[in-house]
């Protein structure tokens, strides 16, 4: 009775490091893999919501699978929910920091929402990676050029003029 707590202590530790063993896999689960192949032909097909269903469904069965989040973003992108598909490049870039196409793609998506400072970061960063001759640098550097130059606004400039008028 004496070595009950150590014992339970001690089983308790080793049922807990098995068990995160077995969850440290490098491959993707194959539903998942199933699902993405779903969402891609979806998404191929322009059903953009049955994409996205079945990329987020992929992502709940294996949240380590990366690819997933790149496939995420751009099913934004083709929603026009650029927001949103930088910030799935974002967390695609957390995960790994030099991924090349979360690079190009996060810069193709502050290009069209107009952020064009900010994606020309994106493409001097591509740039010092992968040169010019990579196809995420071309990509985004054809996605630059094709961008409008649209004048940034400030509060100062579409403030109302005062008006005083009389009841």
């Amino acid at each position: 009775m004496r070595y009950y707590p150590a014992a339970i202590a001690l089983s308790l530790f080793c049922a807990l490091s098995a068990s995160a063993g077995n969850g440290a896999t490098g491959a993707p689960v194959e539903a998942a893999v199933a699902l993405q192949a779903q969402g891609e032909a979806a998404l191929d097909a322009g059903e953009t919501q049955a994409a996205i269903d079945a990329f987020e469904a992929a992502l709940a069965i294996d949240p380590a699978y990366n690819a997933l989040y790149l496939d995420l973003a751009r099913a934004a992108r083709s929603e026009g929910l650029q927001g949103k598909a930088i910030h799935y490049y974002r967390e695609m870039l957390q995960r790994d920091p030099n991924n090349f196409a979360a690079i190009s793609g996060e810069g193709e998506a502050l290009a069209e929402k107009g952020a064009l400072e900010k994606a020309r970061r994106n493409l001097a960063q591509l740039q010092s990676l992968c040169g010019d001759s990579c196809v995420e640098t071309r990509a985004l550097a054809a996605a630059l050029a094709k961008a409008p130059e649209a004048p940034v606004l400030t509060a100062e400039a579409v403030t109302p003029k005062a008006a005083v008028t009389q009841n």
